[in-house]
């Protein structure tokens, strides 16, 4: 693996890698990230960077045991992948994505869960179902527009699960527009500040903001990756962190 080696950080000293392209305790993303992390590790969570003396942070896998997930579905029994991400082209297609998704498997053995789940779309800006298929996941539940939920099962036992009633979760945020977030993601604050100014000044809207402070309000999201979403006058119109732009587009669109 060269001068590559996976770092197991901890709250004394997540604050000492970069990830997602922040790097600095004066960025609010970076900042909120380290926090929530900070909370998370108690309960399990994992966050395992790899790291290169020449390069520095090169990529990273999140994970925690499926009671505590950040995402829209049933997993308990299993280890639930966040995410994971490698950034560096000439470290890509080298097999470090496989290496991390090992150390979710191996934690989820020693720690005698059932398995290893994640949550992926088509087309998203998370990495694609492709990695874990090649890892022995399989897809056990789909829902809509295009999720799937893949799992790696260490032997017979109960599939996770999407949560489901998607209608009575849209249902309390009403007619106006909501932008529900998470700390999870560090680019949720950047695109909340842009997006939220965006549309008192364009569109004359005040949306609200609907901060998800626990893992029972994740769960209970409408949409499976639960981090961040926009609704629009009861429709779910953006499940996952979009740019200033796209939200313009959107907004064209669904205010026309």
């Amino acid at each position: 693996m060269s001068d590559l080696q996976i770092i197991d950080t901890g709250a004394d000293n997540i604050h000492n890698f970069w990830f997602c392209g922040y790097k600095s305790m004066k960025q609010e993303g970076y900042r909120r990230k380290i926090d929530w992390l900070k909370q998370r590790f108690g309960e399990g969570m994992k966050f395992k960077v790899l790291h290169s003396d020449s390069d520095g942070a090169v990529g990273f896998i999140e994970y925690i045991p499926g009671e505590y997930a950040w995402r829209a579905i049933d997993a308990k029994g299993y280890m639930v992948i966040h995410c994971i991400a490698n950034y560096w082209r000439q470290h890509r297609n080298k097999g470090y994505g496989t290496l991390l998704v090992e150390e979710s498997i191996k934690d989820a053995r020693k720690e005698n869960l059932q398995g290893v789940a994640v949550v992926t779309r088509k087309g998203s800006w998370m990495v694609g179902k492709e990695l874990f298929l090649q890892n022995g996941f399989a897809v056990v539940a789909t829902a809509p527009p295009d999720f799937e939920l893949l799992a790696k099962k260490f032997a017979s036992a109960p599939s996770p699960a999407f949560k489901g009633d998607r209608d009575r979760k849209l249902s309390q945020y009403g007619q106006g527009l909501t932008i529900i977030c998470s700390d999870q993601c560090p680019y949720t604050a950047k695109a909340i500040n842009e997006i939220t100014a965006t549309a008192e000044e364009q569109y004359h809207i005040k949306p609200a903001i609907m901060e998800l402070k626990n893992y029972q309000e994740a769960q209970d999201a409408p949409s499976p990756f639960a981090i961040f979403g926009i609704v629009y006058k009861g429709k779910l119109v953006a499940d996952h962190p979009i740019s200033n732009s796209r939200f313009k587009n959107i907004m064209n669109k669904e205010a026309g």
